[in-house]
């Protein structure tokens, strides 16, 4: 897919939490919505229920890792945001990676 393109502005956030679709699991929770670009945009939130800024961090970096491994799979068109759980940071990207496949394809997003 290349380039990840984040979101960042608040209200895009607020608007995917209105009005997207929510998907969760033990380690993630995944908001889908429908956008009108050609392009999948990503947002991720950790927020301080998770821990000190290292554990959010790796939370981070984690979603990220395994966003990355399955990016080129999404379909064009969504924005997503995934927000990290308590046990978020204590697990593997594959972990990840298992619960994010299974949100998005209950989503329909992936290809």
């Amino acid at each position: 897919m290349g380039e990840i393109i984040t979101l960042k502005r608040n209200n895009d956030f607020r608007r995917i939490y209105s009005k997207g679709r929510s998907y969760t699991s033990q380690v993630l929770v995944t908001y889908v919505m429908k956008n009108r670009r050609k392009e999948v945009r990503i947002g991720i939130t950790t927020s301080k229920k998770i821990g000190k800024a290292v554990l959010r961090n790796r939370s981070r970096r984690v979603i990220r890792e395994a966003f990355r491994a399955i990016s080129d799979d999404v379909a064009f068109g969504y924005d997503l945001v995934f927000v990290a759980r308590g046990k978020t940071p204590f697990v593997k990207s594959y972990d990840i990676l298992r619960a994010m496949k299974k949100e998005l394809k209950e989503a329909g997003v992936l290809k």
